[in-house]
């Protein structure tokens, strides 16, 4: 289904491409990352991010450990342990329609590449595929 383009708040594919589109249109207002990115380079994507917001970190801050803080309070470990990611069930309302979920299974093993172990050989082939054909031309990789 997802490949289909079948999810709660529409096709990925378009979701992603418009932000992407508009991250290269406005780069002052619409920033654009890569969890990869964020996973391989936390620190700098950090103090990027920081800067984006418009209040980017002073001296002091750097020196005092503070982004490595932001890094380690950001990080897998601590955000699958807030009480609100591990309750038994959410309920969301989204148009219209009333979305039940775990917090817990947006959590997996937080490491990229991870998606071989919940994907067959076809399955990763053909999201390859698609992914080449919805964002052919856009600049846009995974």
């Amino acid at each position: 289904m997802f490949s289909e383009g079948c999810s709660p708040y529409g096709p990925f594919w378009d979701r992603y491409l418009e932000y992407w589109k508009e991250s290269l249109a406005r780069p002052r207002e619409v920033m654009f990352l890569r969890y990869e990115e964020m996973v391989s380079d936390t620190p700098n994507v950090i103090r990027k991010l920081a800067s984006f917001l418009g209040v980017p970190f002073t001296r002091e801050e750097e020196s005092g450990g503070v982004v490595d803080q932001v890094a380690d309070l950001c990080g897998f470990t601590s955000l699958s342990n807030v009480d609100a990611n591990r309750a038994d069930r959410v309920e969301v309302e989204h148009a219209g329609a009333k979305l039940v979920f775990n917090p817990s299974s947006l959590f997996r093993k937080g490491e990229v590449g991870d998606w071989v172990n919940h994907m067959s050989k076809d399955m990763a082939a053909r999201m390859d595929q698609l992914v080449a054909e919805k964002f052919k031309g856009s600049g846009l990789t995974f």
